[in-house]
């Protein structure tokens, strides 16, 4: 449905009747009383007009030529049958009253009727309108945050707060600017992205700039005519034109040439594109969500990339926190990644050993998530658990947050870290949790509390 001709979310009432002086007079009352109206003679085409959330009311006659008020509430509430559609009629037809209101209509009124009963009807008709929408994004806000903690597990502050940003952008209109080192999760949160947005109908394309060869890297972002270049026989549609209406997470930009940098820019300024060989520009309805492992501010100052497309990307930038600065999550995500694998491979699932903890917790992990999943998936198999070690010592710029952290602080992020993930598994009851972790209930709650944690299960009697 093109939104060009939807009915603007400031009209709170739409009326139709084909009679024009009682259209007249019924549209004065609503607008003496405040309300903003839209009179219309007939209801053909209405409903492709009022979008899922409108917050207004319909008010319509039952008898009109052409699409009548019945067929008209069927239509709408195919839609939405939240939408309050109030009917109206002059023939005092009761079994056609009994039929609207079993059809699902808000309210019948019969002519004539006073002004004050028209008012009436029409606010409380709003009020359970805003009520609904209200409720209606309550849930989905909810819905949101449940789905985002299960995709970007973690507990640690620099997680939540990860949470919270995608949970902002993702209803705004805005490009994305990714940032996050190789495996820290990028394409998963620009995919989050675009499942929590109002485009979540419409297609997700992700490509890597970084796999394709420079001499198709043209061609396939923005397609191409036939004869555009050598071979090119046939019209190809390019990735931004196929993400139209949706979204294109367009990762590893930094390694994009100068040239594609221009044509991306302005992409990004005018919403258009042009294919290789043709002339006719192509209106673009898209969001980009650009990745990158790079700091693009200081490629941009060693002239590897356009300062102008960097300072264009740049408004709404995110970064994923990499995995040796939320130490705290290591142990939950490791076996949350385990549970998954040994379900997956149909095998029982196994406890981590205190030594083991200890191993994963020392760990710098340069790769990430991607190299913790992959840990996970061995240990899961069965194989025995082993990581690269100087990977941990190799320099400064992958040592542990906490390395320079006083003793009472490294025991308490590691205390954390062993309750966030015994957290991850499952308990039934504060007292399961509490002997898994060996210490009194009383214990663990103080602990909880102290360290922002939180127990969910339903099943708590404590």
């Amino acid at each position: 449905m093109s939104t060009d001709h939807a009915i603007d979310s400031k009209i709170q009432v739409v009326l139709i009747d084909d009679d024009p002086h009682l259209r007249q007079a019924l549209s004065q009352t609503l607008d003496l009383a405040g309300l903003k109206v839209l009179s219309l003679a007939q209801a053909q085409g209405l409903a492709t007009r009022i979008e899922r959330d409108w917050p207004g009311v319909v008010v319509s006659d039952i008898r009109m030529p052409g699409i009548d008020g019945l067929q008209l509430l069927e239509q709408l509430h195919a839609q939405d049958t939240d939408l309050p559609v109030l009917l109206i009629t002059g023939h005092g037809d009761v079994p056609l009253a009994v039929q609207a209101m079993r059809a699902g209509a808000y309210d019948f009124l019969e002519k004539p009727f006073a002004s004050d009963a028209l008012l009436d009807s029409v606010r409380r008709a709003l009020a359970l309108r805003k009520l609904v929408l209200e409720n209606r994004s309550l849930r989905l806000a909810l819905s949101d945050r449940q789905e985002l903690s299960t995709r970007l597990v973690g507990q640690s502050p620099p997680m939540q707060r990860l949470r919270e940003q995608i949970g902002a952008l993702a209803a705004t209109r805005a490009d994305v600017l990714i940032l996050g080192e190789t495996g820290a999760g990028k394409e998963v949160v620009a995919r989050a992205l675009h499942d929590l947005s109002a485009r979540r109908n419409g297609p997700f394309v992700a490509i890597n700039a970084g796999a394709l060869a420079e001499s198709v890297v043209e061609s396939e972002l923005f397609g191409h005519e036939p004869g555009a270049f050598t071979g090119a026989q046939k019209r190809r549609i390019g990735k931004f034109e196929f993400a139209n209406g949706g979204t294109l997470f367009l990762d590893e930009i930094e390694s994009m040439s100068m040239e594609v940098q221009v044509k991306l820019l302005r992409l990004l300024q005018e919403r258009v594109v042009e294919r290789l060989g043709g002339n006719q520009q192509i209106a673009l309805d898209i969001r980009i969500i650009a990745a990158t492992k790079e700091d693009l501010r200081q490629a941009a100052d060693q002239g590897r990339f356009r300062a102008d497309l960097y300072y264009r990307l740049n408004v709404a930038p995110l970064r994923i926190p990499p995995l040796r600065e939320r130490g705290e999550d290591i142990l939950m995500l490791f076996q949350h990644f385990a549970d998954a694998a040994s379900t997956r491979h149909g095998l029982p699932g196994h406890a981590l050993q205190p030594a083991q903890r200890a191993m994963l917790l020392r760990h710098a992990w340069p790769g990430n998530v991607r190299e913790l999943q992959n840990a996970a998936e061995r240990f899961a198999l069965g194989l025995e658990l082993e990581l690269d070690n100087q990977e941990a010592t190799r320099g400064p710029e992958i040592q542990l947050p906490s390395a320079n952290a006083g003793l009472s602080e490294q025991v308490e992020n590691f205390e954390r870290a062993l309750i966030a993930a015994e957290l991850a598994r499952s308990h039934s009851s504060m007292r399961s949790l509490a002997e898994a972790l060996g210490i009194p209930r009383k214990t663990l709650h103080d602990k909880l509390r102290k360290h922002g944690l939180n127990f969910t299960s339903g099943d708590d009697l404590e």
